[in-house]
C-alpha cells in the first residue's frame, strides 16, 4: 500500500506541475477534470475520497493504540515499533494523498475561473472597442450633419437675400406700374377733353352752316 502511495503522490504532483504552467497537456487535463466533475464523477471522488479519509483514521487509531501501551509502561516490542513507523507513514502519506488531491481540486477550480474571467473580459473590450468604433462613427456622422445644416443655412440665407432683392424689385415695379397707370388715366381724360373739344367745335360748325347767315354766305 505504501508504493501505491508514493505512486500517488507523485502522480498528483505532476499534475500539479502541469497545471501551474501553461503546456499543451494542461488544456487536456482540464477538459478531464471538467468530464469528470460530470455525471457521477464527483460522487466517486468523494467515496475514494472518504475511504482514503477512513483509512487515515484506522491508521491513526492503531498509532494511538501503540503509544497509549507504551505510556503505560509497557515496553514495545520490535512487531510493535515496526507496526507504530508504518502506520505514522501511511497515516503521513494519505494525509499528503488528501492534501495534494484538494489543492489539484482548487487549482481546477481556480484556473476554470481565470478562464471565465478572461473571457468576460474579452467579450467587455470587444465591446467596449465596438462602443467606442460606434461613438467615432456616431462623431463622424454629427460633424457631417452640422457641415450640411451649415450648408443649408448659407444657402436659406442666400435665398432669403435674393428674395429680399426679388420683393424690392417687384415694389419697384408695382410703383412703376402704379405711375404708368396714373399717368394712363391721365392721357384717357385728356384724349376724353379733346374728343369732348372736338364734338362741340364740330357742334358749332353745324350750327354755323345751318344758321341764315351761313346760307347767305353759300
Amino acid at each position: 500500500m505504501i508504493h501505491l502511495l508514493y505512486t500517488v503522490i507523485f502522480a498528483e504532483m505532476a499534475l500539479i506541475l502541469l497545471l501551474l504552467f501553461k503546456t499543451p497537456l494542461r488544456k487536456l487535463i482540464i477538459l478531464t477534470f471538467d468530464r469528470i466533475k460530470r455525471g457521477r464523477g464527483p460522487v466517486v471522488v468523494k467515496t475514494i475520497g472518504t475511504t482514503l479519509f477512513v483509512v487515515l483514521m484506522s491508521s491513526l487509531y492503531s498509532l494511538l493504540n501503540i503509544q497509549r501501551r507504551s505510556e503505560d509502561g509497557a515496553v514495545l516490542n520490535p512487531t510493535d515499533q515496526v507496526l507504530a513507523s508504518k502506520h505514522l507513514l501511511e497515516a503521513s502519506l494519505m494525509g499528503f494523498v488528501l492534501f495534494l488531491s484538494l489543492m489539484i481540486d482548487r487549482l481546477h477550480h481556480y484556473i476554470r475561473e481565470l478562464r471565465l474571467l478572461r473571457k468576460t473580459m474579452e467579450t467587455a473590450k470587444k465591446q467596449n472597442r465596438g462602443f467606442e468604433d460606434g461613438k467615432n462613427t456616431s462623431g463622424e456622422e454629427v460633424k457631417a450633419l452640422g457641415e450640411e445644416i451649415a450648408a443649408l443655412k448659407a444657402k436659406n440665407k442666400k435665398l432669403e437675400s435674393d428674395s429680399e432683392s426679388k420683393g424690392k424689385e417687384l415694389k419697384s415695379a408695382q410703383a412703376e406700374t402704379e405711375a404708368l397707370r396714373k399717368q394712363a388715366d391721365g392721357f384717357l381724360l385728356e384724349y376724353d377733353r379733346l374728343l369732348e373739344d372736338n364734338q362741340n367745335l364740330k357742334n358749332q360748325l353745324d350750327s354755323i352752316d345751318q344758321s341764315p347767315e351761313g346760307k347767305k354766305s353759300t
